[in-house]
């Protein structure tokens, strides 16, 4: 009787646990990082603040966790597109596009993720998924290369360029002025631009062509 109270209990603790970083996340995606206080959090998933830091150590923690939670579901989503069937220049301009696309619909996550200023767990976070998404991009390059559509060239370095190009193209759109700018009606670039100047650049970059539409 015992092991099975302490399993429920334990299953009661990640269930909690679990609503807590769906609720931070929420906190995320409508005003980033900064949005995800103590306070804020415990009064949007219901519980005391003090019930936090029984899952959590500090707010580090939990913006690294929350930070990974999004993140994964951006490395699951471009690695499907990747991996999807045809020809590696296809594959990876479909990704660059929705990659941006994804960006485009949660601008204000997609910003947190990419620039916001964090905690030093968080940043830890940010570079371990650049690499994820890296990884990526290597394994297209090298199926480009052995199939002669790619010139040869240092997968990894290439890759890590890839992520970069991505991150810089998007943080200026997707910032917090640029977002005030569109709403404001002043001209912006578009998704359709940024998407062009990514896929333009990138394949230019690993020395192939466009694909044609």
């Amino acid at each position: 009787m015992a092991y099975r109270t302490t399993a429920l209990r334990l299953d009661r603790d990640q269930a909690l646990r679990e609503r807590i970083l769906a609720c931070a996340l929420a906190l995320v995606v409508e005003g980033g990082f900064a949005a995800l206080t103590m306070q804020a959090l415990a009064d949007a998933a219901g519980v005391a603040t003090g019930s936090l830091y029984r899952h959590f150590r500090n707010k580090g923690q939990l913006a690294a966790e929350v930070f990974a939670l999004a993140s994964q579901r951006e490395v699951a989503a471009l690695a499907l597109i990747l991996g999807s069937p045809g020809r590696p220049p296809e594959r990876l301009a479909a990704g660059l596009r929705g990659f941006a696309a994804r960006a485009w619909q949660s601008r204000q996550l997609a910003f947190a993720l990419i620039a916001e200023p964090v905690e030093p767990e968080v940043d830890e976070q940010r570079l371990r998924y650049r690499e994820a998404y890296a990884e990526l991009f290597v394994e297209l390059l090298d199926e480009g290369v052995a199939q002669g559509l790619f010139p040869p060239q240092p997968s990894h370095l290439v890759a890590a360029c890839l992520v970069g190009a991505i991150a810089e193209a998007l943080v200026g759109p997707l910032s917090p002025p640029a977002r005030a700018a569109r709403e404001a009606g002043y001209p912006a670039p578009s998704l359709e631009d940024v998407s062009q100047a990514l896929v333009t650049f990138c394949l230019g970059a690993i020395g192939t062509k466009e694909p044609q539409p």
